[in-house]
This record gives C-alpha cells, structure tokens and sequence, in this order.
C-alpha cells in the first residue's frame, strides 16, 4: 500500500511515504532526521513492513486446487507490541507463517532503529504505521463486502492483484515462485505435518537471519540452508531438517566438497564441478536456532574447518562442536 523512500531537504533527511491517492501517485513527510544514517534502517524497515502487511492480503490462497484468501490477523501486530507474538505461533501455511516470521523480524528491526533517534521521530512513525494498518483493513473491508460503517473514500488506495508495495527483502519471500514452492511442499501434508514444517521452518529462517553477510542460502526455507564461505578449499555444509512424514527423521548435517568434472584439473582451476557428500551427521534431538547460526558462524569465521571436519572418522564429534559423525561416505 505505501513505499518509503529518504531525501534530503534543506539540511535534514526526510522520510516519505508514497501511495496511490484519490488523484494519483502521491507522496507525504512522515518524519525528518537531522542523520541520513539514522533513516536508513527505518526507511529499509518500514517497506519490509508494508510489504509483509499488504502482498498476503493482496493474493489468492491457492493451494488444493481451490481460490481462497490469506488471513489478515497478522496487521494487528503493526500496531499491538503484544500481538507481535502471535506472527510466531500460527500455522496456516508454509508461505503465509514464513510471511508473518519475515514480518516480525522487520518490526523488531524497527524498534530498534528508533531506539537512535528521538521520541518525536519514533511517535511519528508508530503514527504512520496506524494509518497503514486503519486504511489497509477498511479498503479490505470494502473489498470484501464486510464493512459496516458509512462508505468514505481512503486516502490511500489498495487493489487485490496490485500491491503498492518495495517487493525486494533480498530473500524472495513474496514472489510468486516462492510462494508456490512452499506450497508444492506442503501438499499433502497432514495438519500435524504442516505444524511440523512450520516449526522447522522458523527455526532455519531465524538461524540465517541471524547470520547476515555470509556466503550461505536459505534456497528452500522449509527444509535447508546451504552455506560455502570462500576460501573454503571447495568444502560446503548443508543442515537439512526432516521430513515431516517420517516420525523416525533427524535434523542431519552434511559436509561435502566439490570436485572437478575432469580428473585431470585442479580445483580452482576447474571447468565445471559436482558436489559430492563426504560426512553426514545425525542430531538427536532438533536444534534451536542459536546452534544452528553458531555452526554458521564458525565457518564463515574459519572457512578450512569444513575441511578439518570432513577429517573426521564415525563417531567422532566435529571439533569444537557435539556433533558427531554417523557416516562417511568416501568409504
């Protein structure tokens, strides 16, 4: 429904939100800075935010060959601190919680961006944030067929299919491909199994974010992160949770190392390569997220400790670490 963007005005560093109005594409002043560097953050979060609020509510549920629509409980949450914890409790869909988890990260993101700059600013976009939340939930209203007071004319202008929204998070979340991803994932699955994917889910989405600027990829949120830090020597990890069908699945790390195609080339020098598992762990019981971006972190800081854990024999544990070895496979 709006786009933020910063510029600068005699001096200071306005943030502005842009809609489509009655007449138009228009633009207000919700706050000014005397610091650029202090609207960045907030600006960044605030069209994460706009865009997590308005695309779920601006898309067909789709799954099970059927046409539906995408909850709106979670725009409670861009003005109620207290419902912020149920965008982590719910289990509606794949895509729609991985949504509702993205957004709550952007809130917390948020707060702590006002935490630098002064009461007037942080009001002004707590402020912005209501309008956001009261125009988008009666253009619903409209939409649907379920509003009960007198018909008035928004200020800003929402249309199912066409959010007005900065869609770029940098992780894909709200494009189409993603969505039905997920859904193809999903497919199938049992209520208890849908919990099950969620849960894992939040906690491989939650462990990558806490490790931003790493050479590693959420390419499947519901199921893996894959990470190559460089200078690695052609090692990588994958942790992969299970597959919620299989009561007897673990959560399994693996580190494997790409190999080139052509016998006769060097690594680093080579044409083309495949990847090619060397260890594979088994954890008994299902990580938090914590030890999840621990393990991350570990190797972004020191990338040739995937090479020393690749050492490691059956039934050993990967150094510095409890994990241990269940197989090798170079054996």
């Amino acid at each position: 429904m709006t786009i933020y963007s910063q510029h600068a005005n005699r001096g200071k560093t306005q943030i502005l939100a842009t809609y489509q109005g009655p007449d138009g594409v228009a633009s207000k002043t919700v706050t000014s800075l005397g610091d650029s560097r202090l609207a960045a953050p907030i600006v960044d979060a605030l069209n994460r935010i706009s865009a997590f609020a308005t695309v779920p509510v601006s898309v067909h549920d789709r799954r099970e060959r059927r046409v539906d629509y995408y909850p709106r409980k979670h725009l409670a949450a861009l003005t109620d601190a207290a419902a912020r914890a149920d965008l982590l409790s719910g289990a509606h869909s794949l895509w729609y919680e991985y949504v509702c988890l993205r957004l709550h990260q952007a809130l917390a993101d948020l707060e702590n961006a006002l935490g630098t700059v002064p009461d007037t600013v942080s009001r002004a976009v707590h402020s912005e944030l209501e309008v956001v939340q009261s125009e988008l939930r009666a253009a619903i209203d409209d939409f649907s067929g379920t509003s009960s007071g007198p018909e008035t004319e928004n200020e800003r202008h929402w249309e199912f299919g066409h959010p007005f929204v900065k869609y770029d998070d940098g992780m894909d979340t709200l494009s189409d491909e993603t969505r039905e991803q997920l859904d193809r994932r999903e497919a199938g699955f049992t209520t208890e199994e849908r919990e099950k994917a969620v849960a894992d889910l939040r906690v491989l989405v939650t462990a990558h974010s806490r490790c931003t600027g790493m050479w590693a990829t959420l390419d499947d949120p519901s199921r893996e992160i894959f990470a190559e830090p460089y200078d690695s020597d052609g090692f990588y990890m994958t942790v992969q949770a299970p597959e919620p069908d299989n009561d007897n699945g673990s959560w399994e790390i693996e580190i494997g190392r790409w190999e080139p195609d052509d016998p006769d080339e060097e690594y680093g020098e080579h044409s083309s390569a495949t990847g090619n598992t060397v260890i594979s762990c088994a954890l008994p019981a299902a990580p938090d997220a914590d030890g999840i971006a621990h393990l991350l972190k570990s190797v972004d800081e020191k990338p040739l400790l995937l090479a020393q854990w690749a050492e490691t024999p059956v039934g050993g544990a990967l150094v510095g670490t409890t994990v241990m070895v269940a197989k090798r496979h170079d054996s």
